[in-house]
């Protein structure tokens, strides 16, 4: 990152925002890995493990250079009633739809409190080889709806996005199984994230069709939400803190 990046504020609220999606979105994919891993010698686990993290830190990463690159060609490919659609307006409209289906249908499950549905792409494999290809095919699947957004947010700093996948991904190498805990007895941070996704999927869908909306107004309602939702859950801990005393 330049000078000029790191003393704008807008980049410190793209990597603090990006990287909460991520690491919340992603520790679900931990439940995937740990499947894969489970097959192999207890004491090849970890190590496998942390080789199929830093692959999947890799294949995403290449994810978001090529939806990045994609996302600046702007030269119209064909013209439907008038309005003409670049690869960059095709790769938001539909990368949008994606995010508002993908956020609607998961906070439908977690609303219902239905199981995740289990995917061929999850049966663990045997060899240690097998289980680092397995667990870069499982990110690439799962992290799809995070780098669509974090392109969508981000498209003119790339090295924040990338920042953001490598601080997320350093805290699931890190800080995974406390972090999980919080999340598993927080539901309402992983809806929050979610409706985050349903968010930017819909500025994506209108960035695609070419009606302009400022950042501003998707920022200010994230931060504002954000904000809500901690005074939430410092409410619930002072509540509970008060049950304990009683």
């Amino acid at each position: 990152m330049s000078l000029a990046m790191l003393a704008d504020p807008q980049t410190w609220i793209l990597l603090v925002t990006l990287s909460s999606i991520e690491i919340v979105l992603g520790i679900d994919n931990l439940v995937f890995i740990s499947i894969a891993v489970s097959r192999l010698p207890p004491a090849t686990r970890e190590r496998a493990r942390k080789f199929g993290i830093a692959a999947a830190c890799v294949t995403r990463i290449a994810l978001l250079l090529t939806l990045a690159y994609l996302a600046h060609m702007k030269q119209d490919l064909f013209v439907v009633y008038g309005h003409g659609f670049s690869v960059r307006d095709l790769v938001l409209l539909l990368g949008g739809i994606f995010l508002v289906f993908k956020g609607v249908m998961e906070i439908r499950d977690q609303v219902l409190g239905e199981p995740e549905s289990e995917d061929i792409h999850t049966k663990p494999a045997n060899s240690f080889a097998a289980v680092i290809a397995q667990i870069a095919v499982i990110d690439i699947v799962f992290s799809l709806d995070s780098v669509i957004a974090a392109v969508g947010m981000a498209d003119q700093y790339v090295a924040v996005m990338v920042a953001a996948i490598l601080l997320a991904v350093a805290v699931m190498l890190l800080a995974a199984q406390p972090l999980g805990h919080f999340i598993d007895n927080n539901p309402t941070i992983k809806m929050l994230a979610l409706a985050f996704i349903v968010l930017i999927g819909a500025y994506l869908v209108v960035e695609g069709l070419e009606i302009h909306v400022p950042k501003g107004y998707i920022y200010g309602s994230m931060g504002f939400s954000a904000m809500v939702e901690g005074l939430n859950l410092w409410a619930k801990r002072r509540a509970r803190l008060r049950l304990q005393e009683d």
